[in-house]
């Protein structure tokens, strides 16, 4: 206790060693007086004076031989305190305060050890409630994220599913078509060949001019083939529209793949990390960020609505390949029908014109063989030859009495007929 005050009694302050000189020392600077101590505050006080005793007291830390003119120092002696003031050696607590004080200080100390005993358990428990709740949620999350993954693998397998089937429909859509368009153009042969036998048939002369079974059903021929060109082209017209709409189906098909395979990989990323993993940070305010645009039931329904209407695109395409495949039958038929008539109608008119020109030639053979006699008899005029002559003459004065006849007698009766039947004017006449 020796820096905070000493007595008057205490062993250093005895009376100071000789220096070997009687005579006062001369005269020297003042000593350098400072405080014996740095500002330190108790706990409970507020002044840093209101407890020091040596308030009034000042140490001096050099003392100067006379004798010598050099300053002696002890090292072993403090310096010595220098009251200024007696009364403030009086000015002290006593053992009871002191004890008091210290009594002060252990409970405050207690008190606080035991709040921060009771902090530490509320902190302890806090942290184990905040453990467990954290990883109850991350094992929430995990499962959420796996029932998640499993319903993008569902609808990644039905959307790949139709978009293979949608595919293969198109391709067997755009077999139809080119079917069509080729049945179309094969069809330019037949056409071009019953043209070709119409525009010959106009050739035909005189009274052979006839519109007959060949040309009519040449005509229905033509039509029925233009009319199957007709219909197969508007059919591979419809196929074309169908198949744009096959390929938006399948456009929004893929699109959705495409996003479910993304969000697959964002998710299988989460469900994979754990709390030791690599490269993790934090984003402050992320969970405020809202960027989604749809919940689970209008995730689903987007998915189940692009699949509907796949199989919708794919139930038009069946419709318009059975449409097709009726068409080809139903046109075959007709056709084979028509041109099986065509050709019943070219036998029966080629056996008819040959059966008449056999018989024009019989008759032409005939006539042929007659007419040589007939040159020689009218060569050789006999008696019955001159009788015919001599009524022939007698004609021309007969007839025109009749014709002459006034009123009501010119009438053509059968004396004029026979005259009129026998003249060389008439058809029938010789």
């Amino acid at each position: 206790m020796e820096f905070l005050g000493t007595t008057q009694t205490a062993s250093y302050c005895g009376p100071r060693r000789a220096c070997g000189v009687s005579a006062l020392p001369p005269a020297v600077p003042a000593p350098v007086i400072q405080e014996c101590y740095q500002s330190y505050y108790l706990p409970g006080y507020r002044y840093l004076n209101s407890w020091r005793p040596g308030l009034f007291c000042k140490v001096s830390n050099a003392q100067t031989c006379p004798d010598e003119g050099i300053t002696c120092r002890s090292p072993l002696r403090p310096p010595t305190m220098l009251p200024v003031l007696r009364s403030a050696l009086v000015c002290r607590y006593s053992p009871r305060d002191w004890d008091q004080s210290n009594q002060l200080q252990l409970g405050g100390a207690e008190a606080s050890r035991l709040w921060a005993g009771r902090l530490t358990g509320d902190s302890m428990r806090l942290m184990q409630d905040k453990d467990q709740l954290t990883r109850q949620m991350q094992e929430g999350t995990c499962r959420n994220l796996g029932q998640r993954l499993s319903d993008i693998g569902f609808w990644k397998s039905e959307l790949s599913y139709q978009l293979e089937r949608l595919l293969n429909e198109n391709h067997s859509m755009e077999t139809v078509k080119k079917r069509l368009e080729c049945a179309a153009e094969e069809l330019n042969c037949p056409l071009k060949v019953a043209l070709e036998c119409l525009y010959h048939r106009e050739k035909r002369i005189g009274i052979d001019l006839v519109h007959d079974n060949v040309e009519k059903n040449l005509i229905r021929e033509v039509d029925l083939l233009k009319c199957c060109q007709d219909q197969m082209r508007k059919l591979a017209q419809r196929i074309e529209i169908q198949m744009r709409d096959n390929r938006d189906a399948q456009h929004a098909l893929e699109r959705d793949l495409e996003d479910k395979s993304s969000a697959q990989f964002i998710d299988e990323k989460c469900f994979n990390l754990r709390n030791t993993s690599d490269c993790i940070s934090f984003f402050h305010g992320i969970e405020k960020v809202d960027g989604t645009i749809s919940v689970p039931e209008t995730w689903a329904k987007f998915s189940n609505d692009n699949i509907r209407h796949s199989q919708n695109m794919r139930a038009n395409s069946i419709r318009l390949r059975e449409e097709a495949e009726n068409l080809f039958e139903t046109l075959s038929d007709q056709m084979w029908k028509q041109f099986t008539n065509t050709n019943l109608a070219f036998n029966a008119r080629v056996a008819e014109v040959t059966d008449v020109r056999n018989k024009l030639q019989t008759q032409l053979a005939k006539v042929s063989e007659v007419c040589p006699r007939t040159a020689v008899r009218s060569a050789r005029p006999g008696p019955s030859s001159r009788g015919a002559q001599r009524r022939l003459a007698r004609l021309p004065r007969e007839l025109p009495g009749e014709i002459r006849a006034s009123g009501v007698n010119c009438s053509p009766d059968a004396g004029a007929w026979s005259l009129a039947w026998l003249s060389p004017q008439h058809p029938r006449g010789c």
